[in-house]
């Protein structure tokens, strides 16, 4: 539910996720509930104002009284439109529409920080809005079998907005409805009848192996799932179109399926820009070289698209597809049946869980025992990890047995407590710093300035405390806080205070939403905390050498803040120390703590080519938009990026400076990880 309040400058809009933005106008008034827009909204509402302000977003704009349509590139504008009936898409936190009759003028400060809507004088206006943040779309139950699970997968879909290809914009795909185990099936009339019927099926022997690796396929494609017991391979058929299309037998079942998925999403991708929420997209040339006619596909039925798109070779749009954001490596069991929903909306590949022993030269031996975060007799918690069998993916979670590196480790209680918070009502979000050892005080005023610097852009109350005994330690974490970030030490008997330990097993509930555990050997009692209510959190495989941590905790601090997920904040993060593979990321990875001004994450790695000559590698990317595009701020630039792929760009000085001025993002420069503001000031002196 979208909630919004009349503010001294405008409008303050919420939605049930804490993401939030402002809407400005000098003489803004709101005049009533909102007529219906032709675009999916949550919510609408009628304003009269001469002009009105926006956070700075991809700007588009539709005509109603024709077929043309305008987008706002990279320069501030000012976009002029004649007399007529508008509807302008903004790509906020919260997306957001305006319908409003022109003439009227669309342009961004000269600072990229805001997108005004400008008219001759006061006019009434529509303003619609759409949550990113939703909530599944009903429940069903099904027998804890290979038959069920077949069930749900064939209503899962019912959450999507639209067949056509705009279904790979995020927001109009839904969140499926959540599944439970039963005797007997049990689907609403509800989500029955909302289940599209696009003439596409999935026959798969009755294996849950089979339906967990080809669920994805199956819910992307809408398709109707059934069990065939005689079947040799799962098998996508279209019998209408005449199509039978063998996808393979395990392993090779993962490489196929994974494959076509990645193949009809992004040319879904492409194609969707025939339709009203078209951009100047960098990749579209590729369907003139492919032979693809847009605007024909777009119309077409699905059954269409998929028969088209089966004859597009692979290895002929293989160098230009987006990386995959997330792949799960997942037990396929009636145990982990709950978490089939949460790991179709994030729209995850899914392989079997895969390891082998790590060789020695991958954990490094160590004995330098008095750099370490530890003192004392305690003795530190040690992790039996192994080396994971990954395949294509910028991101990836383990939901299975045993503790693999370079993945986050999650199990079904963080996808239930993830929908629990659902229900939190935060007009800030709540956020503790621990310390609990002076030594490390250097980490514990860095990341307490991090987070009180951005207390003033972002809706965050914080609070720094230190010396926390056991009870006054439980109460943090039984507490609804958003995010407690412990800088201690954490042995076999838990957490240390100055009257002994804590351990997360004594704990009656956690209440905190998300943690780090920046102290040797923090993997069990973090993966506690997630078992006992919180959604995800940072920790340590082992000990690790202090000044390390105080590098990892000082970046992890400001890439959460930013927007990051744990999963890739804490990657980058570790990225700065050589014995980064002693940190992970337990609970669902994906999860992030704040929205970030830029809507997406940002990167950025920079090289200098001569003394006024740079080469610029740019990337926006989110796990939970998949889907999405960005537009880089760069000077010259008239292209917008798939996520997943990244935009390069020379630049000179003067325009890399401008570049830096206004990112507001990490950038890394000569091997080093540093801030875009830091990193303006340094080449400004150069």
């Amino acid at each position: 539910m979208i909630e919004w309040e009349v503010t001294s400058t405008g409008l303050r809009v919420v939605d049930p996720g804490n993401s939030e933005f402002t809407v400005e106008g000098p003489n803004l008034s709101v005049t009533g509930d909102g007529v219906s827009l032709p675009r999916p909204v949550d919510a609408t509402l009628s304003c009269r104002t001469a002009e009105v302000r926006f956070p700075i977003s991809v700007v588009y704009v539709a005509s109603e009284s024709s077929d043309a349509t305008y987008e706002l590139e990279n320069d501030t504008g000012p976009l002029e439109l004649p007399t007529g009936e508008y509807i302008v898409d903004l790509d906020t936190d919260i997306k957001t529409y305006l319908r409003a009759d022109g003439p009227l003028a669309i342009s961004k400060t000269p600072d990229f920080e805001e997108v005004v809507v400008s008219f001759a004088e006061e006019t009434d206006v529509t303003l619609g809005f759409r949550s990113r943040n939703v909530r599944p779309s009903g429940k069903m139950v099904v027998p804890p079998t290979p038959t069920g699970l077949a069930v749900a997968l064939s209503h899962l879909p019912s959450s999507h907005k639209t067949t056509a290809p705009d279904r790979t914009y995020p927001t109009l795909r839904g969140h499926p409805p959540l599944v439970e185990t039963g005797d007997t099936v049990e689907v609403s009339s509800t989500i029955r009848d909302a289940t599209p019927d696009v003439g596409i099926e999935l026959l798969v022997p009755p294996s849950f192996e089979e339906l967990y690796v080809t669920a994805p396929l199956a819910y992307y494609l809408q398709a109707d799932v059934e069990t065939v017991p005689d079947i040799e391979a799962p098998m996508l058929c279209a019998p209408g179109a005449g199509i039978r299309h063998d996808l393979g037998t395990m392993p090779d079942l993962e490489r196929r399926t994974t494959r076509l998925l990645r193949k009809t999403f992004f040319l879904d991708c492409l194609v969707r820009n025939a339709g009203p929420y078209g951009t100047n997209l960098a990749e579209e040339s590729l369907l003139d070289a492919l032979g693809l006619d847009a605007e024909a596909l777009y119309h077409g039925t699905p059954v269409d698209r998929l028969e088209t798109y089966l004859d597009v070779p692979y290895a002929a749009l293989e160098h230009r597809l987006p990386d995959w954001h997330l792949s799960m490596y997942v037990e396929p069991s009636a145990e982990t049946l709950e978490t089939i929903p949460f790991l179709l909306h994030d729209l995850a590949a899914i392989y079997m869980p895969r390891t082998s022993e790590l060789e020695g030269s991958e954990l490094v031996e160590r004995s330098l025992d008095d750099f370490y975060r530890t003192t004392g007799p305690g003795e530190v918690a040690s992790v039996d990890v192994v080396k994971p069998e990954l395949r294509a993916g910028r991101v990836h979670g383990w939901l299975a047995d045993g503790v693999p590196i370079d993945v986050f480790k999650c199990t079904p209680a963080a996808y239930r407590n993830r929908l629990s918070l659902l229900d939190r009502q935060h007009e800030t979000a709540e956020v503790t710093v621990v310390l609990n050892d002076e030594k490390m005080d250097d980490e514990h005023i860095d990341v307490g300035r991090i987070y009180r610097e951005h207390a003033t852009d972002l809706p965050l109350s914080v609070n720094v405390v230190d010396h926390l005994g056991t009870a006054e330690l439980a109460r943090v974490f039984e507490d609804e806080n958003d995010f407690v970030h412990y800088i201690g030490h954490c042995e076999t008997d838990g957490l240390r205070c100055p009257d002994g330990y804590l351990s997360a097993s004594s704990l009656s509930s956690c209440g905190t939403q998300t943690f780090f555990l920046n102290a040797c050997g923090s993997f069990h009692e973090g993966m506690e905390l997630v078992e006992k209510g919180a959604v995800a959190g940072g920790v340590t495989f082992t000990q690790v050498l202090n000044d390390h941590a105080v590098k990892v905790g000082s970046a992890f601090a400001r890439l959460l803040i930013h927007g990051f997920s744990f999963e890739r904040a804490l990657r980058i993060a570790r990225g700065r120390i050589m014995m980064g593979k002693d940190y992970a990321v337990v609970g669902d990875g994906t999860y992030t703590l704040t929205q970030t001004k830029n809507r997406l994450p940002t990167t950025a790695e920079l090289e200098r080519l001569d003394d006024d000559r740079f080469f610029l590698t740019f990337d926006q990317f989110s796990l939970q938009h998949a889907g999405s595009y960005y537009h880089p701020y760069v000077e010259g630039n008239e292209y917008s990026y798939l996520c997943g792929n990244e935009s390069e760009f020379a630049l000179s000085k003067a325009s890399l400076l401008d570049f830096l001025e206004r990112a507001d993002t990490s950038v890394i420069y000569d091997g080093e990880f540093c801030w875009s503001d830091d990193l303006h000031a340094q080449i400004l002196e150069e």
